[in-house]
């Protein structure tokens, strides 16, 4: 589950998508049936390192945040400040991830390529936020890495319904599968959740 954290979820949040708020019921049916299964459950959350106005992603908080939002957006994002967001179901059971990139898969991003071959992982099911950013660029370094990869539609959103099509249809065209929760995890279950 990518970037379900407050920093996305918290309404007023300087990086809120609201729709994320949406979606909480489906991805906490989602791990539940993964659980059920025995397919684990990771949650990847975002970080960036920041100190007096610098960053470990100085190209992103100086020429892509707007400088209205820059400070309260690098505090949103900022090591320690960091947790799935509450309304979501954790067990403990499940794993966490820390990325400092858009996808939590390229190189140098975080340990999740790592966790996932330690676990014996070859399909990744993709959910969270925001459909065309972070679950996107995962999704394609996900499919780049030789796993095979499912996009859920009803487990993802975006700040527009029209960037959250976009991106399913992407995702579909060139780099795995967009199913429906429901329908990947009957499908995990069949082939004996690998």
């Amino acid at each position: 589950m990518i970037d379900m954290q407050t920093a996305f979820c918290a309404p007023g949040a300087p990086a809120e998508v609201p729709l994320a708020r949406s979606i909480v019921p489906a991805i906490n049916g989602l791990a539940r049936a993964l659980r059920k299964i025995g397919c684990p459950v990771v949650w990847v959350v975002h970080a960036n390192t920041s100190r007096a106005g610098s960053s470990d992603w100085e190209l992103f908080f100086n020429h892509v945040v707007g400088d209205a939002v820059r400070e309260s957006t690098m505090a949103a994002l900022a090591p320690g400040q960091q947790r799935v967001w509450d309304d979501l179901e954790v067990s403990p059971e499940d794993h966490t991830v820390i990325k400092n990139r858009y996808s939590a898969l390229i190189a140098g991003s975080s340990q999740l390529e790592r966790l996932l071959r330690s676990l014996g992982i070859d399909t990744v099911l993709i959910a969270g936020t925001k459909t065309n950013v972070c679950c996107e660029s995962t999704a394609r370094d996900a499919m780049m890495l030789d796993f095979k990869t499912v996009l859920l539609s009803d487990c993802c959103a975006a700040l527009s319904d029209d960037e959250h099509r976009a991106a399913l249809e992407n995702i579909f065209q060139q780099f795995g599968d967009v199913l429906t929760a429901d329908e990947a995890v009957r499908k995990l279950a069949a082939a004996g959740n690998t």
